[in-house]
């Protein structure tokens, strides 16, 4: 079946960086787009970022972290990664790996990323 697991969420000052792993199994991998959503507390789950299959290839960016977010892809290890730079308060949620593949959605756990001063 199909398996997301995310790491490397952590508490983080305004400014820092951090590097958010999902590793992915159950499913051909390098055929879907994969994506990340948050969610913060009280708020709808949003996209953060998704990368098409095939690399390089349609990436998209939700408004907020345009400039400061870089997810990127390895086919080779079933792995997406959220690279994200210059953290400020209103991205602390918990983070979600997600796959589409028909007829379902599948998220992984999440991973909790807090940006405090």
């Amino acid at each position: 079946q199909v398996h997301l697991v995310e790491s490397g969420g952590a508490l983080v000052q305004p400014g820092g960086s951090l590097r958010l792993s999902c590793s992915a199994s159950g499913f051909s991998f390098k055929t879907y787009t994969m994506s990340w959503y948050r969610q913060a507390p009280g708020k709808e789950r949003e996209l953060v970022a998704s990368i098409a299959a095939v690399v390089p290839g349609q990436i998209r960016y939700g408004n907020s972290v345009k400039g400061r977010f870089i997810i990127s892809r390895d086919n080779a290890r079933n792995t997406v990664d959220l690279q994200m730079n210059n953290l400020n308060p209103e991205d602390t949620a918990v983070y979600y790996c997600s796959v589409l593949i028909p007829p379902g959605r599948y998220w992984g756990q999440g991973t909790q990323v807090t940006v405090y001063l």
